[in-house]
């Protein structure tokens, strides 16, 4: 009885391993209903990377419209606006000439070298850590990589927010010719302020400071011309 007993389970058994199988095969010959019909025109690959230092050579704007993009946006155009305001009044008081040779130090995506430009003058050069081309080259403020006296003027709307302000401000007097002006923009402050900041000019002495508006902001704009000896 025992014999029978284990024939029939032997039996149930096979039975159970051939139906598996059949449903085995069945489902990977069989076409899932969300795979796509062969007639379907394929799209080409792309390799999906790696990792974030995956050196898959990816598809990127060239720079000419990449600046065209931004160079016509509202904000950019709005900026560029404003600093021409700014340097046409310098131009107004005298203080800045058709063939003035400037350098704009942190000059960020490029505005005022862009403002400058516009207005005609032709020997404009603006440095920042991180390179902006055309309008902006690589360059250490606290280490400008110019001549002592190659400029007319230097101009910053950044100097509060140097590491250094003290050599920030020694680059921007080293690379001014004699006779020469130095023109930094800062938060709205008063007298007192003013002479502080003039004080890093070491070279320099106090032209005058006013309070204007830039980009939208109330700030004081202070000048120094640099001393003839």
């Amino acid at each position: 009885m025992e014999r029978n007993i284990q024939g029939s389970l032997n039996k149930v058994s096979f039975v159970s391993i051939t139906i598996a199988t059949l449903i085995t095969v069945l489902y990977f010959l069989q076409t899932p209903k969300a795979s796509i019909p062969p007639s379907t025109t394929q799209k080409p690959r792309l390799r999906f990377p790696n990792s974030t230092c995956d050196s898959t050579p990816r598809r990127y704007l060239p720079l000419s419209k990449k600046n065209s993009r931004l160079w016509s946006s509202k904000s950019w155009m709005t900026q560029v606006s404003s600093f021409t305001q700014f340097f046409t009044q310098l131009h107004q008081m005298g203080l800045l000439q058709q063939h003035s040779k400037v350098l704009c130090v942190s000059a960020g995506a490029g505005h005022e070298v862009m403002a400058l430009s516009k207005m005609g003058l032709e020997d404009v050069k603006g440095v920042e850590l991180i390179e902006s081309l055309p309008l902006v080259s690589r360059a250490n403020p606290h280490n400008l990589p110019f001549s002592d006296g190659a400029f007319d003027v230097a101009f910053s709307s950044h100097l509060m927010e140097a590491l250094y302000p003290m050599w920030y401000a020694g680059e921007m007097e080293r690379t001014v010719r004699k006779g020469g002006l130095c023109v930094v923009v800062v938060d709205e402050c008063g007298e007192e302020e003013v002479k502080e900041i003039a004080s890093l000019f070491r070279q320099s002495r106090l032209l005058g400071s006013s309070n204007v508006t830039l980009n939208g902001r109330r700030v004081t704009r202070i000048i120094m011309r640099h001393k003839s000896y």
